[in-house]
């Protein structure tokens, strides 16, 4: 295999890749790091020892990213208020299945139900329940028995519970949200934004001790909408608008000055109504923001 072949290989597999490691690190940056990586150390391996190239490079990102989980596991005790992924712009698929499975797995609340998990825990799950991969492949990949693999799929399942996290209301449902809140945020009146949020509504914003946020999470319709009407519509009612696809939902970005300064994202409950609110402030999570993760 020439140096053109594998440079064709690893871009076949880049998007899955990318798609793996942003899932399991819940930040684009260091997903984009771990590939790239992940492509030098492709193109100086040895090929006559590689029966299945798309084995060995999932096998080589996942445990990489492993490595990585454990350091920021102990890395985020000393984080400066919330930690929240980095926010993505996703892209749409050709049909509403494939669109729906992209939300379903990228949803910031649904990545933020994945911390829960230990490394292991998160790496089986997503392989198998997500990237559709068998107990024996998940489990060479991971480097253990099947039956550890199992268990880490089993106990990874126990942690997450009712996996709603991953439901989006329908494209309307979303864009009626997103249009009471902009009013909301222009006028400083919660009135019809308050029929769209829950009444155990969450809301969480991440500055990273870089941006201005509030570091403790607001618990409760009343909090989070006299939060919204008088110190968000305060300071962001001048900001420039966008809605855009969102961790694989309708979300915003606000921009100042031209800076994107502010991305919102939010969670659903079953009946369509908010239950989490997601305001990501921290400008080095902000700064590529506009790649797209396609699987």
């Amino acid at each position: 295999m020439d140096r053109i072949d594998d440079t064709t290989v690893f871009e076949s597999r880049r998007s899955f890749l990318l798609g793996l490691a942003y899932r399991l690190l819940g930040s684009r940056a260091e997903a984009e790091d771990v590939v790239q990586d992940l492509f030098i150390k492709w193109l100086e391996a040895d090929k006559a020892s590689i029966a299945t190239p798309a084995a060995w490079l999932t096998t080589a990102c996942t445990r990489h990213c492993i490595d990585l989980l454990r350091s920021a596991q102990r890395s985020r005790l000393d984080y400066v208020g919330t930690w929240l992924p980095e926010p993505i712009h996703t892209l749409h698929h050709d049909s509403p299945e494939q669109s729906h499975e992209l939300a379903s797995s990228l949803s910031t609340a649904f990545l933020l139900l994945l911390e829960r998990l230990t490394p292991k825990e998160r790496a089986a799950y997503l392989l198998y329940d997500i990237f559709d991969l068998d107990y024996p492949q998940v489990a060479q990949t991971l480097g253990v028995q099947e039956a550890t693999c199992r268990k880490l799929v089993s106990r990874a399942k126990a942690s997450l519970g009712n996996t709603q996290a991953r439901y989006q209301p329908d494209p309307s449902r979303q864009e009626q949200l997103l249009s009471a809140f902009h009013s909301a945020i222009t006028s400083g009146s919660t009135h019809g934004l308050a029929a769209m949020l829950s009444e155990d509504v969450e809301l969480c914003a991440d500055g990273g001790g870089k941006a201005s946020a509030i570091r403790e999470t607001l618990y409760g319709l009343e909090a989070v909408l006299a939060f919204v009407g008088e110190s968000l519509s305060r300071y962001w009612r001048e900001y420039q608008w966008q809605e855009v696809e969102i961790n694989g939902g309708r979300g915003v970005v606000l921009r100042g000055e031209g800076e994107v300064v502010a991305v919102v994202s939010f969670g659903y409950d079953e009946s369509g109504r908010v239950n989490r609110v997601f305001i990501v402030r921290n400008p080095d999570k902000l700064v590529g923001l506009g790649s797209g993760v396609l699987v």
